[in-house]
């Protein structure tokens, strides 16, 4: 022994690091501190044996052929992480260390045997492996998963690893993703979702985004998508963000299903809102309604009431027909029926409601979905076509009998020859009843024409005053009243002289039927820049207030006293056709019990 190896020895037993040194060819262990016997599982005994023989599961390992190279060639050794297999308490076990194998050489300079130094990095070879494996099985799931992954190096914005989900979402192949930046990769994205990117790395808050619209350019052709997807910021073990992962599923199908679903729901309630239908949800088990703003307004209220009110606005000779509706909708599972309500108001309404049950798995009735339509105004004109048609019936009935009446006379007198005086004045009243039949039944077939858009004008110029005596002509000669015309007696005007003239007519006549005891009639006309407006005044009981809206509707007849009048209530219907037809406007001016005042006006027209 050379003088420094006491000194050598002392320095290796307090080492906390395996430390060891091998003499001779045979490398025979001099000397081994506490840490390289514990790390070996072996006692002092080893001490003196040659490392093979002390441990023989070196043998079949690169490490005694190292310490051997650096006894004969004088060459240091040094590994990075080497994986030895020592044989602890029977059990062969894996250890991980560096190694420093260095030639020990005495004061001639001569290699007398090689020290170890030792530094065991078990623990962090292992947690490198976990981590490692961790990737891999990351990196397996990643290409696995069934929704699009993409994980980006949060320095570089390279792309590390990327599936085939996200690779046929962008319409990209793995060769022009990964392992490229994202933005070269997809620029199509960079300029909104760049500066996304940026700040979750800044700030480590992930950003979430659903049904993102984007253009991605897929096989070369630009595609409108939508797309869920999350940047969640991936840290490392000291809490650094090191990359991003992007987690993307395409929702473009399910958005376009949902926005198809929602216009034609939009349809739907623009088509309801336009028919002004009020909708009701029916819930049968707790008796409770959901009802539309359009349901509460036709019930008279300005918001939704509970279902008892709703119950209580029915008129109570109707509730029975809701009642045995609802018993047949239970049974049919459809709804149907019509009745009155009424309004807080007191006033009274029609309505027609629909709807369809629906039942639960067990088949019991759960749920009504309907509709409600204000049917008033559809009641009140069935109610005046109804009305016309018994009135039709009775206008036309009147003049048959009378002529058939006048012909029967007729063939008596004829064949008897008796009062041939008499044939002429019964000729005269057939006639009379004729004229009438083909009022009536020229009214119809106006109305008919009207109603194809079919009344033709034909127009041509005519002196005004001329029109309206011509047209009073009938009043005059009777002697009961005194037609009065003011205006200027040269005015001419361009217009279907026979249609003004039947206006003329109906409101002359309107006047001698709804103001008999007015003897006075005023028909006044009066030129302003392009058209003229004439008017025709009686002095009789004039025209209730609510009735003023309604007398140019088809079948309206005023009927304020009771008395029942003669017509069909065509007159002012047909005569305010005429008057659009030629461009005019038509109305009324009344005050009840101070007479009425029609009026119309007309173009000048050309020559």
């Amino acid at each position: 022994m050379e003088p420094t190896e006491s000194t050598f020895r002392e320095m290796v037993n307090l080492s906390p690091f395996p430390v060891y040194l091998c003499t001779g060819e045979d490398l025979v262990i001099t000397v081994a501190n506490n840490a390289t016997l514990k790390a070996w599982s072996r006692d002092a005994s080893v001490i003196g044996k040659p490392i093979a023989v002390a441990l023989p599961e070196l043998r079949d390992q690169p490490f005694l052929g190292y310490l051997l190279n650096v006894y004969r060639t004088g060459q240091p050794f040094h590994s990075d992480i080497s994986r030895v297999d020592i044989n602890a308490n029977g059990v062969l076990q894996t250890y991980y260390y560096k190694f420093n194998y260095l030639p020990m050489r005495n004061s001639a300079g001569e290699i007398y045997g090689v020290a170890a130094f030792n530094t065991e990095v078990t623990e962090l070879e292992r947690a490198k492996q976990e981590v490692e494996e961790s990737r891999m099985i990351l990196y397996n799931l990643v290409r696995q998963a069934p929704v699009g992954i993409c994980i980006i190096g949060a320095n570089d914005l390279v792309v590390d690893v990327v599936n085939e989900s996200y690779l046929e979402l962008v319409g990209k192949k793995r060769w022009q993703v990964e392992n490229r930046n994202i933005w070269d990769a997809i620029p199509e994205a960079k300029a909104f979702y760049s500066p996304v990117m940026d700040r979750v790395i800044a700030t480590g808050e992930a950003f979430v985004a659903q049904e993102a619209e984007l253009i991605l350019i897929r096989d070369g052709i630009a595609e409108n998508v939508f797309v869920d997807f999350v940047y969640e910021p991936v840290r490392h073990f000291d809490g650094t963000i090191n990359a991003i992962m992007v987690i993307a599923f395409e929702v473009t199908d399910k958005v376009l299903a949902r926005r198809a679903i929602e216009d034609i729901e939009e349809r739907n309630r623009l088509a309801i809102e336009a028919a002004e239908i009020g909708t009701f949800d029916f819930d049968l088990v707790h008796t409770t309604t959901v009802t539309s703003d359009r349901f509460n307004q036709i019930f008279g209220f300005d918001g939704p009431v509970p279902h008892r009110l709703l119950i209580d606005a029915f008129h109570p000779e109707d509730k029975q027909i809701r009642e045995h509706a609802h018993e047949e909708a239970l049974r049919s599972g459809y709804l149907y029926y019509e009745a009155r309500i009424i309004w807080p108001d007191d006033s009274m309404h029609w309505i027609r409601a629909q709807g369809k049950v629906y039942r639960d798995k067990n088949e019991k009735p759960v749920r009504m979905l309907g509709t409600i339509l204000d049917i008033t105004e559809f009641k009140r004109l069935q109610q005046q076509k109804d009305d016309f048609i018994s009135v039709a019936s009775h206008e036309l009935k009147t003049p048959m009998t009378s002529v058939k009446a006048s012909i029967q006379i007729l063939d008596k007198l004829i064949r008897t020859g008796t009062n041939p005086d008499k044939i002429s004045t019964f000729i005269d009243k057939a006639n009379s009843s004729l004229n009438k039949m083909q009022h009536l039944i020229e009214s119809l077939l106006n109305v008919s024409r009207i109603s194809a858009g079919q009344l033709e004008l034909s127009k041509s110029r005519f002196n005004v005053t001329e029109m309206i005596n011509e047209s009073c002509d009938y009043v005059r000669v009777a002697g009961d009243y005194q037609v009065i015309i003011k205006g200027d007696k040269d005015l001419e005007i361009v217009a279907d002289k026979q249609k003004i003239e039947q206006i003329l007519v109906n409101l002359v006549n309107n006047a001698v039927k709804y103001a008999p005891n007015s003897k006075e009639i005023i028909i006044e006309f009066t030129k302003r820049k392009t058209t003229i407006k004439i008017s025709v005044q009686d002095f009789g009981e004039g025209i209730p207030y609510d009735k003023i809206p309604h007398l140019f509707e088809r079948y309206y007849r005023v009927d304020s006293t009771g008395v029942q009048y003669s017509g069909l209530g065509l007159g002012l219907y047909i005569s305010a056709e005429i008057v659009e037809r030629h461009g005019g406007k038509i109305g009324v001016n009344s005050d009840a019990g101070r007479g009425s005042s029609f009026w119309f006006t007309l173009p000048l027209g050309d020559s």
